[in-house]
């Protein structure tokens, strides 16, 4: 049962909520005070963050308060980065996006602080409730004149920021797609073997934020085959930044054996990145070792591989390995022509493919994988009726996945899904299945929940393509990978 506390730090939405509904029309001032208050909640969830760490960093023994503190402190940072454009002319689903970035931003730091036991400010309930409030208004069409509509998809006046991003890269049109060493330069060559500008892809990183932020060219980084043991991060600043590799078996990035430490993170928008794997050794003992982390916006993978954890916007024509909630956090993501190979879990474990995690009913958030195949891995090949695979659980309570025309193996449970916790999330959450084949694609004996559906129609699974859940027909052209746009 909620609690005091928690109703009433929902009753400023409930209220809003129930104004809409009694009258039916909202004003763009309304609009733009909630934004407002959601931007200056936010700002001074970055002070106190940045204080934080202040204090932390001055105690040795408050190590782990640092680390998650500075977490903290980069997430509110993009946050502040993402919430500022709502102040410029937009598109009504990139404001759907970031307040959904930015509430997913401020609830990871929360879920990081927590589980450090560190000290976490009552002042964050008031962070929580103005993004939710933001969110809110963004859930509902407008039209030209403020009022409240019933249908339709509302453009803000003025140029789309996908289109705004894109203008100035025209002469990247297709590069993604047909990019090759021996007929195109690369502003930056790294390999270990000396034949490049340099050895470590940090060098690279470091050489590229020297340029500054002022850029509008694409930046292309071509990594010879190798193994980079590093820790990259490409900040957001750094935007329009282009990864190429040798191979998927070729060029990769890795962390060694450990949790918390990840091969590369990516909070910059418009990062591209093909032939290339992004591994992390830790087993399944290490649960969700994270090999590569994506925050960033008009984000393509093409043909890439990952060990644990893929996160972004779309992945197209990549293989990804996992055992326990591989693919997990809460990012509006397509998965298509994508290969998920389950692997060998440790003694008494399930195989958990997704744990999707949406914290709120209007973040335009989930994972849609289309046409794909999941399969197991070699290592599974010979012992998958000895344990259990599920397609997902619900991370958060209003976790949101579906599988599309996919080929699921015989390897898949047939009741299809399985619980995070009781009865937790089950009536609201969205789990759907539509058009899948395979042994494993049978719905007869699937759960039994009110949040699951089996989408026989195709305008019930038409929201989860590439064009309806992450607008991709007005930037995904432009990488030249192939998509379909539609079921």
């Amino acid at each position: 049962m909620p609690t005091t506390t928690a109703i009433l730090s929902f009753l400023p939405l409930l209220l809003l909520l129930h104004s809409l509904s009694s009258h039916g029309a909202v004003s763009h001032v309304q609009r733009e005070e909630a934004i407002g208050a959601a931007r200056e909640h936010v700002a001074r969830a970055t002070s106190w963050a940045r204080s934080s760490l202040g204090l932390a960093e001055s105690d040795r023994r408050a190590e782990v308060d640092g680390a998650a503190w500075r977490d903290c402190v980069q997430l509110y940072e993009d946050s502040e980065d993402r919430l500022t454009r709502l102040a410029s002319p937009h598109v009504w689903d990139d404001a759907r996006t970031w307040l959904s970035a930015a509430l997913t931003c401020h609830m990871t730091c929360l879920d990081s602080l927590r589980e450090r036991n560190s000290f976490v400010p009552v002042y964050a309930e008031n962070v929580t409730v103005s993004l939710r409030n933001a969110l809110a208004l963004y859930a509902l069409p407008w039209n030209e004149t403020g009022m409240l509509c019933v249908v339709g998809r509302y453009r803000m006046p003025g140029t789309g920021q996908k289109q705004m991003e894109n203008q100035g890269l025209e002469e990247n049109q297709g590069l993604l797609a047909s990019w090759e060493a021996a007929a195109w330069r690369a502003d930056f060559v790294v390999a270990k073997d000396g034949s490049g500008n340099y050895k470590t892809i940090n060098e690279a990183i470091s050489a590229l934020a020297r340029r500054g932020q002022s850029r509008s060219n694409r930046v292309v980084i071509y990594v010879k085959s190798g193994v980079y043991p590093e820790n990259v991060e490409i900040r957001r600043g750094m935007k329009n930044v282009m990864f190429v590799g040798d191979g998927i078996d070729k060029t990769i990035f890795l962390a060694f054996d450990s949790l918390n430490v990840l091969a590369i993170g990516v909070s910059a928008d418009g990062f591209w990145a093909r032939d290339m794997t992004f591994e992390n050794t830790a087993g399944p003992a290490k649960h969700q070792a994270v090999a590569l982390r994506v925050g960033s916006d008009l984000s393509v993978f093409y043909r890439t591989l990952s060990l644990y954890y893929p996160k972004g916007k779309f992945y197209r024509d990549c293989h990804i390995y996992g055992t326990i909630d591989f693919i997990f956090g809460n990012a509006a993501a397509v998965l298509q022509n994508c290969d998920i190979h389950v692997r060998r879990p440790m003694g008494q474990q399930s195989n958990m493919i997704t744990a999707q995690g949406r914290t709120d009913p209007n973040q335009n958030t989930g994972i849609s994988i289309h046409a794909s195949r999941v399969t197991p891995a070699l290592d599974f090949q010979d012992v998958k009726g000895s344990f259990r695979t599920f397609l997902g659980r619900p991370w958060q309570k209003f976790s949101r996945t579906v599988f599309m025309k996919t080929d699921l193996d015989g390897l898949i449970d047939p009741r299809g899904w399985k619980e995070w916790s009781g009865g937790f999330a089950l009536s609201t959450l969205y789990y759907g299945e539509h058009m899948n084949y395979g042994k494993g694609a049978v719905t007869s004996g699937r759960v039994k929940w009110p949040g699951f559906h089996v989408l026989r129609n195709p305008s019930d699974a038409d929201p989860f393509t590439v064009q309806r859940f992450i607008q991709g027909e007005t930037w995904i052209p432009g990488t030249g990978v192939p998509f379909i746009p539609g079921l």
